[in-house]
């Protein structure tokens, strides 16, 4: 399957993320509540990493989408964690107030954390395996995206 969702990905002339199947890179960030957070906590988990800015058009509503994955499936083993990318971390502070969400908001202005994932787009989401491994990547969000998302934090979790 993985290889039909490359082929499929380079038709469209669309890169293959190039970190599927690598372990998620451990990291620990502080969010814009000021407590640091560690990936390697949720061991155990499936996790989803939501990569923003908040120039980003679509980033309030993928950020949304995620967030109505967390509240239907938190209790199955499903946690998030949202990676903004901005220098300004008040702007990314003012974003986040509009757009509330019930999971950790980190932020990486210095792009470490979004430079070991590679992250090439805005919005970018991954998924990680409950044994930290990179499963799925979604590199933009459309009104229709949330199907999908589902779909795959379903087959993670039934893992």
């Amino acid at each position: 399957m993985l290889a039909t969702l490359l082929l499929a990905a380079a038709a469209f002339g669309a890169q293959p993320y190039r970190l599927l199947g690598s372990t998620a890179p451990d990291f620990t960030l502080k969010a814009t509540s000021g407590t640091n957070f560690r990936l390697a906590e949720y061991r155990g988990q499936v996790v989803v990493l939501a990569f923003w800015g908040s120039n980003c058009g679509q980033c309030g509503e993928q950020l949304a989408a995620v967030n109505r994955l967390v509240n239907t499936y938190q209790s199955a083993g499903l946690a998030a964690l949202a990676v903004n990318v901005d220098d300004d971390v008040t702007a990314a502070a003012r974003f986040a107030v509009a757009h509330p969400v019930g999971y950790p908001v980190l932020l990486d202005p210095q792009k470490q954390v979004a430079r070991a994932y590679r992250v090439d787009n805005l919005p970018m989401l991954l998924l990680v395996d409950r044994g930290g491994t990179i499963r799925w990547a979604a590199r933009d969000y459309k009104s229709d995206s949330d199907s999908g998302y589902q779909e795959q934090v379903k087959v993670l979790l039934d893992e």
